[in-house]
């Protein structure tokens, strides 16, 4: 059962390993009883179907969740069913896999006008004149 991020993208089953763990919150004498907290991880940095530039835009998604094995860790424990939340951490995980797809716009530089380097250096004359009045007043 692989994971289809989109039309050309799709996670194979060895690439990732759920881990049922208990979770914490209400439900009762049940709660210490069933592992229904979901912990998946994406061996991303091993993975052949995805593009070096995808994995550095995911690593940098990701933050604290990436390990230095090179690894993707979510941890799901919304809801008191295992299945539920089994299925949430895989959307997480197509929908972060699909944000890094996106290739980010090249910002374009812009150059500061002469017209605005002018108006600039003129309000900070007029500044530091109204400063200068603030000083102390000579009384004769």
């Amino acid at each position: 059962m692989s994971l289809r991020v989109n039309d050309r993208i799709q996670i194979e089953d060895w690439e990732l390993v759920e881990q049922f763990v208990q979770s914490g919150g209400p439900g009762g004498q049940n709660v210490n009883k069933v592992a229904t907290a979901v912990e998946l991880r994406f061996e991303a940095e091993r993975s052949p179907n995805l593009p070096a530039p995808v994995k550095m835009r995911l690593r940098r998604l990701a933050g604290r969740r990436w390990t230095r094995e090179g690894a993707l860790l979510i941890k799901v424990d919304e809801t008191r069913h295992q299945a539920r939340n089994r299925a949430i951490a895989r959307d997480r995980l197509a929908e972060l896999i699909r944000q890094a797809l996106e290739k980010p716009k090249r910002r374009v530089p812009t150059k500061v006008t002469p017209n605005q380097k002018r108006k600039r250096r003129e309000a900070k004359r007029q500044r530091g004149e109204v400063k200068a009045l603030r000083g102390r007043v000579d009384r004769d």
